[in-house]
């Protein structure tokens, strides 16, 4: 495999995650789009978020931290590149590790309305591997269940 065809491979590999919320489309995205509400469910199962700030407007940078039940803090950040309220976020994503952020994704979180529920499509692209793709599949379908469950007693 020639180096251009294992950059075009790997540019292929992305993340697409659809769940659908019993609630109205303007709801999803402001729990999505505020801090006070992110704090109550980003990240996975039994992680616990204690940092979000967010410039909430395209070129606005944010950066997060989730700690895991062992006490491991896991910072990440990135930039927002398109805001259209309700109808969908784009920003990049990136770990940090040491105070550097790793490489950049791109997700995008598109919001639609389906006779007042809510249809959420998660995608997350370039991933460096198949199995670095299906570690942010498990922990974002975690995420997006705790995001359900919030929404259902917000």
């Amino acid at each position: 495999m020639t180096a251009a065809t294992a950059n075009a491979a790997r540019k292929d590999i992305s993340l697409e995650i659809v769940r659908d919320f019993e609630a109205p489309i303007n709801l999803v995205f402001k729990v999505w789009s505020t801090p006070e509400h992110l704090l109550r469910w980003w990240g996975p199962q039994d992680f616990t978020p204690h940092s979000v700030n967010m410039d909430f407007r395209p070129g606005g940078a944010w950066r997060a931290c989730i700690r895991s039940p062992e006490g491991q803090d896991y910072w990440m950040s990135g930039i927002f590149r398109e805001v259209r309220e309700p109808e969908k976020l784009v920003f990049t994503f990136a770990w940090d590790e040491d105070g550097e952020p790793g490489s950049d994704t791109l997700i995008t979180v598109s919001f639609a309305d389906i006779g007042g529920k809510t249809r959420l499509t998660f995608q997350q692209t370039p991933f460096e591997t198949v199995e670095e793709r299906d570690s942010h599949q498990d922990g974002w379908g975690e995420c997006l269940e705790r995001l359900r469950d919030y929404v259902d007693h917000v």
